[in-house]
């Protein structure tokens, strides 16, 4: 699955946290439609006390559950930020409409969260198996495969 959005958390070397989210929008878009990269809370997300988070994938479904935000409230709880991407796609299953699930009860739509907390600690979560996100480990740039919650049918 590809996504033309871009999400990028970063803590520099005083511990200051960042975050920045660059994005193509809905393809064919419906004229007027705002996604969730503007809206503050719902695709970026960032506190400098605790960490960062953002998203890719189905922008509705971020809007909805405030993910980039909700992540980050889970990281000042103490989840790692693994964890917190993880519980935040479980709150958007939870919360999504019946006529977006398969029969299996799954969302029809693909969703990542990405986070790093203020410690420099990152992880990334995606709502289906398959997916990778790069980040920099110290002292290397390097791919990751992102926690998931479901398997994908073959």
């Amino acid at each position: 699955e590809e996504h033309g959005t871009i999400n990028m958390n970063a803590v520099n070397a005083r511990g200051d946290v960042s975050s920045v989210t660059t994005t193509s929008g809905l393809a064919w878009k419906i004229p007027g439609r705002v996604g969730d990269s503007p809206i503050i809370g719902a695709g970026q997300y960032t506190d400098n006390a605790v960490g960062a988070a953002g998203s890719t994938g189905r922008g509705e479904a971020c809007i909805k559950a405030c993910g980039a935000f909700l992540t980050v409230d889970f990281m000042r709880r103490g989840l790692t930020p693994t964890d917190a991407c993880l519980e935040t796609l479980r709150r958007v299953v939870a919360t999504t409409e019946p006529r977006l699930l398969d029969e299996q009860g799954r969302p029809t739509f693909g969703l990542n969260f990405y986070a790093v907390n203020k410690r420099g600690d990152f992880g990334g979560a995606a709502m289906f198996a398959g997916s990778r996100y790069a980040a920099w480990d110290g002292s290397q740039a390097r791919h990751h495969d992102a926690a998931h919650l479901y398997e994908r049918d073959r």
